[in-house]
């Protein structure tokens, strides 16, 4: 398989250096990307082809990947020149719907839509994938699947409705661990621990929690349950967020990045 990414942005980086790890050969990948020091920068870290237009980067039958930031894909697709459904397309752009990246593309239908995250960064990612259409067929899954797979893991997601939700939870998901560590280092601090301390624990903590839940077939509430002894210091503190309704204030801060992404995907298909 060959892949052309059109913009080589963070996320475009990451893919790259990932699909190489997995095996993939430097002229395998080609990117098209408008600023001349990211593109050497780009040949210079991983030894692919770099071009200033996605009409020179892109071969014949490239899996190609739109990595431009949603508000510039409308230029980017009207001006790639690519052929309807002669490639398979994958989308990173967020909240843009397939629907609006057709059109500009002149009636593509062989799409799919991917939300992955921040994590990719160190193949440690999530990604949603939907596609658009049954021209994407179980060749095109399994080509999309080993693109996004190459820096973390991928769910198929049917409904795009649903990619709104995938990027609240998900998407903008590696936020609300930060907040939540940020949180963790600023009680640690309160409580007279050295600033680096304060790091490190609420850093392994968070880290250690995450892998042991990852690795274990018992339901999350089971493993908060066996850290929660009676009259104990958790049972005191979850105590306290019960009562503050932290769950609840976290439940209705996802819904609200679900329907900012509703209104974003609207703004974007205008």
């Amino acid at each position: 398989m060959n892949v052309a990414f059109i913009g080589g942005g963070n996320m475009a980086d990451a893919l790259v250096g990932g699909l190489l790890q997995k095996g993939f050969r430097a002229q395998d990948l080609r990117v098209a990307e408008i600023s001349q020091g990211q593109r050497e920068r780009l040949a210079n870290k991983y030894g692919v082809a770099c071009f200033g237009t996605a009409q020179e980067a892109v071969r014949a039958e490239d899996v190609v990947v739109f990595a431009v930031k949603p508000q510039q894909l409308r230029e980017a697709a009207s001006g790639s020149g690519l052929e309807r459904n002669r490639n398979l397309v994958i989308s990173i752009a967020a909240g843009v719907r397939l629907a609006s990246l057709s059109r500009w593309l002149g009636g593509h239908t062989r799409m799919v839509r991917a939300m992955p995250n921040t994590p990719a960064l160190i193949g440690e990612g999530i990604a949603g994938l939907c596609p658009l259409s049954p021209e994407v067929d179980e060749r095109d899954r399994r080509d999309a699947e080993t693109i996004l797979g190459a820096v973390g893991a991928t769910v198929w997601i049917e409904h795009e409705a649903q990619m709104d939700a995938v990027t609240a939870v998900s998407g903008s998901g590696p936020a609300y661990v930060y907040y939540f560590i940020e949180a963790l280092q600023e009680a640690a601090g309160r409580l007279g621990l050295p600033p680096e301390v304060a790091r490190r624990l609420a850093l392994h903590t968070f880290t250690g929690a995450a892998r042991l839940a990852a690795g274990s077939a018992e339901p999350v509430p089971v493993l908060r349950e066996r850290v929660t002894s009676r009259g104990g210091t958790t049972e005191a503190a979850l105590a306290s967020m019960t009562a503050d309704r932290v769950k609840e204030a976290i439940v209705r801060a996802i819904l609200a990045a679900n329907e900012r992404g509703r209104q974003l995907g609207e703004q974007l298909d205008q």
